[in-house]
């Protein structure tokens, strides 16, 4: 038998704005040799987030842009097949910062979870149990800080961090309304996700009208996917000292030059509202517990989660900008085969 390669998708140009297919190439290497207090990592499923657009591109982010030439930044689920220190056994499994590739050699600061055995499927540690039902539970819990009887908007509520939100606004006891793109995620939000009401803003004129009527009580919390024109009609919706969770600006497809819009300087301050920007990686020390309340809540049939898995990485390449497309039906996930 052969010796064993390592198949990755790497950046191999910079997009500006939605990284395209045609920014990735497919290469191989030799499979890497974890050195000392490394572990080797053998990927089952890759993550495709929105996030990735940010890091691909060279703009002003969070975190640095993925070097070309390089393997694409992403967080994968793996089992441990060698290790070389004392902190992780051979045949864990855990969640983590191990890129779009087949294998991948990790310091034990690239693992942000231990997957803990359940009876959920393995899958369920990069969409339920990765960052998008993380942020939803963390986001919506430490900033929105929802009280039973109040009224949660989110946008992009089909997708994969607002599918969770809906169903955790339902939990605590509030009503949620959700904003998406199609006909068809609407009735699935609406449907599967605890949205007592759905508007698809495509079909509408005056987006502000519809959630006015949509909610005629106002919202007590905003959960921003989006930013752009439906941030703007969304804030004029805001009760008074209601909480603005920013999580994400899919809206603007460049920052580059700066877009601009009506101003919500005045919505802040006489509404009293608060608006926060919600980094999940800010928040590494809670994903064990929030992890322990979803996986609960799947359990006990209170929460659902859909996943798209695509198998084989030479889907990868186009996955970005799939998403971005609003195509994917659930959380996207790769599956390394």
């Amino acid at each position: 038998m052969g010796a064993l390669v390592n198949r990755q998708v790497r950046l191999v140009s910079r997009p500006r704005g939605i990284p395209q297919a045609e920014h990735f190439a497919l290469a191989t290497e030799p499979m890497p040799a974890p050195g000392k207090g490394e572990i080797l990592i053998r990927n089952r499923y890759l993550s495709v987030d929105p996030a990735q657009r940010g890091w691909a591109n060279d703009e002003g982010n969070y975190s640095a842009p993925v070097p070309l030439d390089a393997p694409m930044r992403a967080l994968a689920v793996g089992e441990i097949i060698e290790s070389n220190t004392p902190e992780f056994r051979t045949g864990e499994f855990a969640y983590g910062w191990f890129g779009w590739q087949t294998y991948c050699v990790a310091t034990p600061g690239a693992v942000l979870r231990r997957v803990q055995p359940s009876a959920l499927p393995l899958s369920a540690n990069v969409s339920l149990l990765g960052i998008n039902g993380l942020t939803a539970y963390l986001a919506l819990h430490g900033v929105g800080d929802p009280k039973p009887g109040e009224h949660v908007l989110v946008s992009t509520a089909a997708g994969s961090v607002g599918s969770f939100v809906g169903q955790l606004a339902q939990i605590a006891g509030c009503r949620a309304v959700g904003l998406t793109s199609s006909a068809e995620k609407a009735a699935l939000a609406q449907a599967r996700y605890g949205y007592q009401d759905m508007i698809n803003y495509r079909e509408i004129a005056d987006l502000a009208a519809a959630i006015r009527k949509a909610c005629p009580d106002g919202n007590d919390i905003f959960f921003d996917n989006t930013g752009g024109s439906i941030a703007d009609a969304a804030i004029r919706s805001m009760r008074l000292r209601g909480r603005i969770i920013q999580c994400g600006t899919a809206a603007n497809a460049s920052w580059t030059p700066v877009p601009t819009g009506p101003r919500p300087e005045r919505e802040v301050l006489t509404r009293r509202l608060r608006w926060s920007g919600f980094i999940i990686f800010d928040h590494v020390g809670e994903f064990e517990i929030a992890a322990a309340h979803l996986t609960q809540f799947a359990l006990e049939g209170k929460i659902v989660y859909d996943e798209e898995i695509m198998p084989g990485l030479e889907h990868a390449p186009g996955a970005i900008a799939r998403l971005y497309r609003g195509e994917n039906h659930g959380k996207l996930i790769i599956a390394v085969d």
